[in-house]
Protein backbone atom coordinates (compact mmCIF):
# COMPACT_ATOMS: atom_id res chain seq x y z
CA UNK A 1 0.00 0.00 0.00
CA UNK A 2 1.08 3.42 -1.24
CA UNK A 3 2.08 6.07 1.94
CA UNK A 4 0.28 8.50 -0.58
CA UNK A 5 -2.61 7.45 -1.00
CA UNK A 6 -5.22 9.81 0.37
CA UNK A 7 -7.08 9.29 3.25
CA UNK A 8 -10.19 8.61 1.96
CA UNK A 9 -8.71 6.02 -0.16
CA UNK A 10 -7.02 4.53 2.90
CA UNK A 11 -10.35 4.34 4.73
CA UNK A 12 -12.08 2.69 1.75
CA UNK A 13 -9.64 -0.01 1.25
CA UNK A 14 -9.31 -0.48 5.28
CA UNK A 15 -13.48 -1.15 5.23
CA UNK A 16 -13.06 -3.24 2.69
CA UNK A 17 -10.31 -5.74 4.46
CA UNK A 18 -12.67 -5.33 7.38
CA UNK A 19 -15.29 -6.62 5.19
CA UNK A 20 -13.75 -9.63 3.90
CA UNK A 21 -11.70 -10.69 7.09
CA UNK A 22 -15.51 -10.12 9.05
CA UNK A 23 -16.72 -12.66 6.11
CA UNK A 24 -14.53 -15.24 7.69
CA UNK A 25 -14.12 -17.01 4.13
CA UNK A 26 -10.57 -16.17 4.37
CA UNK A 27 -7.40 -18.38 4.25
CA UNK A 28 -5.62 -17.88 7.32
CA UNK A 29 -2.23 -16.83 5.47
CA UNK A 30 -4.49 -14.03 3.17
CA UNK A 31 -6.09 -13.10 6.51
CA UNK A 32 -2.41 -12.82 8.55
CA UNK A 33 -1.82 -10.90 5.17
CA UNK A 34 -4.99 -8.64 5.21
CA UNK A 35 -4.82 -7.75 8.73
CA UNK A 36 -1.35 -6.52 8.53
CA UNK A 37 -2.11 -4.08 5.72
CA UNK A 38 -4.92 -3.53 7.54
CA UNK A 39 -2.62 -1.98 10.46
CA UNK A 40 -0.52 -0.09 7.94
CA UNK A 41 -3.73 1.62 6.60
CA UNK A 42 -4.14 2.59 9.93
CA UNK A 43 -1.14 3.93 10.71
CA UNK A 44 -1.35 5.95 7.63
CA UNK A 45 -4.83 7.63 8.14
CA UNK A 46 -3.81 7.76 12.16
CA UNK A 47 -0.78 10.08 11.02
CA UNK A 48 -2.82 12.14 8.59
CA UNK A 49 -5.22 12.65 11.14
CA UNK A 50 -2.86 13.97 13.17
CA UNK A 51 -1.20 16.42 10.47
CA UNK A 52 -5.04 17.76 9.68
CA UNK A 53 -5.41 17.89 13.51
CA UNK A 54 -2.32 20.14 13.63
CA UNK A 55 -2.66 22.45 10.70
CA UNK A 56 -6.17 23.09 12.21
CA UNK A 57 -5.21 24.21 15.90
CA UNK A 58 -2.59 27.18 14.01
CA UNK A 59 -3.97 30.15 13.51
CA UNK A 60 -2.86 33.19 11.28
CA UNK A 61 -1.67 35.91 13.32
CA UNK A 62 -1.84 39.72 12.39
CA UNK A 63 1.72 40.04 11.68
CA UNK A 64 0.95 36.78 9.24
CA UNK A 65 2.84 34.09 11.28
CA UNK A 66 1.32 30.99 11.97
CA UNK A 67 0.42 30.50 15.84
CA UNK A 68 -0.64 27.69 18.05
CA UNK A 69 -4.35 28.62 18.71
CA UNK A 70 -5.49 28.37 22.25
CA UNK A 71 -8.69 29.65 23.83
CA UNK A 72 -7.37 31.83 26.94
CA UNK A 73 -10.29 31.57 29.82
CA UNK A 74 -10.94 34.76 31.71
Amino acid sequence: MAVNTNFEESIKNLELIVKDLENGNVPLDDAINKFNEAMNLVKICDEKLKNAEENVNKILSENGKLEDFSIEND
